[in-house]
């Protein structure tokens, strides 16, 4: 069988493996030509970019700190202060000088005054030139001058003033300027993005940037304190500046630093804008700021406090005192009463009321949810007028252990 298969005529198998192969390899000389003809017409040479052929869109708060800048100005207040001459007068009484010079140089010393002066920034918040800024910028000052930002200078008198926030308003009779009004800062969120312009050191005006790292900060420095804490770059000279938000609305007044060098550390102070608002229109319209009064001291409520009186969690003002004869004791409040609402306002603790009832104007009928004894009660109170006049910082303090007046 094997030699017989041999002897058949071969032929006709060669012709076919030849067909075959001159088929492949025809169609792989085909492919080969066809893919070195795509690679010369589409494959193009690698050309390296360049800056004017890229479309850069970098971030930039340039259009908004244009916008911004005329509004925030300059401020130099100057006074003249006594010289204290008690301690030169100390050393003339000591023994051992008096032992080997006599008398001869002990006669009275008469007080000599110097100029101080202080430097801060403000922002102009109408058109015919009203201006805020911090109070402690222009306290007791007799020569104020205000520098606008195309380096002009008027001099400017005081409006008036609230110790109570450290707000100030000046005027300078100019009109026509670019204004930055006071917007509602009560949308601002921890992690907005924010400018603080102003004068820090006299270098000129500043601009820095940061984000909103707290709100509410109670910090024990004013009677009434709410602030935006930011970790913008704020230094001296920056007080009275603005804080505006990344859309150029003006948030917050620069006021304060927290610091143990006396320069930035990241952790700077603004006074909300909201806040500002409402002193500042008070001051214009009537020179003076007026605020509501219950007559009560306040203290936190803490968890064991919480349990004393028989309440479901440790939120709310606990009433500490009650004022003879103040609208809180005509109204039936009493020592140990925990005011929990204002209206339809949620007490959170012993700041929020405070910043309720002086945000208040005296006269006004409010209602207070407060709880007694494990039981929720409703009164009406006609607020009176705040005293005039600042208490120390540390009064004013609310703390646990101490109690703060309202």
């Amino acid at each position: 069988m094997t030699l017989k298969f041999f002897r058949r005529p071969l032929w006709p198998l060669i012709a076919i493996i030849a067909v075959t192969f001159a088929m492949g390899a025809t169609g792989s000389l085909l492919t080969t030509h066809q893919l070195a003809a795509a690679s010369r017409s589409e494959v193009k040479p690698a050309v390296t970019p360049t800056l004017d052929s890229v479309d850069l869109k970098p971030t930039t708060f340039a259009p908004v700190v244009q916008k911004v800048m005329p509004s925030v100005v300059n401020i130099f207040s100057s006074r003249k202060v006594a010289t204290d001459t008690r301690s030169f007068e100390r050393f003339l009484d000591d023994p051992v000088f008096q032992r080997f010079l006599g008398d001869q140089f002990r006669q009275p010393l008469i007080p000599r005054e110097r100029q101080e002066r202080s430097l801060g920034s403000g922002v102009i918040i109408s058109s015919d030139g009203y201006i805020v800024t911090n109070n402690h910028v222009i306290e007791g000052g007799t020569d104020i001058k205000v520098s606008l930002n195309d380096k002009t200078e008027f001099p400017a008198r005081v409006v008036g003033t609230d110790s109570k926030t450290d707000l100030a308003v000046l005027k300078i009779d100019k009109t026509g300027l670019a204004a930055l009004p006071l917007s509602d800062s009560s949308k601002v969120q921890v992690g907005d993005v924010v400018l603080a312009i102003g004068n820090p050191f006299a270098v000129g005006q500043t601009v820095t940037m940061g984000i909103v790292s707290a709100t509410g900060r109670d910090v024990g420095i004013e009677d009434y304190e709410d602030f935006i804490q930011t970790d913008a770059a704020i230094n001296p000279g920056n007080s009275g500046g603005a804080l505006v938000s990344a859309d150029g609305r003006l948030i917050g007044i620069n006021t304060a630093i927290m610091s143990r060098s006396g320069g930035n550390q990241g952790i700077g102070f603004a006074i909300p804008a909201s806040m500002a608002r409402n002193v500042t229109d008070q001051i214009i319209h009537s020179g003076k700021v007026s605020r509501a009064f219950l007559g009560i001291s306040i203290q936190p409520v803490t968890s064991d406090l919480a349990k004393a009186f028989k309440l479901s969690k440790d939120e709310g003002a606990l009433i500490s005192d009650v004022s003879p004869g103040s609208p809180a004791e005509r109204a039936g409040l009493k020592p140990g009463d925990v005011v929990t609402k204002v209206g339809d306002h949620a007490v959170s603790d012993a700041r929020s009321l405070r910043l309720m009832i002086g945000d208040m104007s005296p006269g006004k009928t409010v209602q207070l949810a407060l709880t007694r004894d494990g039981v929720e009660r409703r009164y009406s109170v006609t607020l009176g007028e705040q005293p005039s006049g600042k208490r120390s910082s540390m009064d004013m303090r609310i703390s646990a252990a101490s109690s703060s007046p309202l």
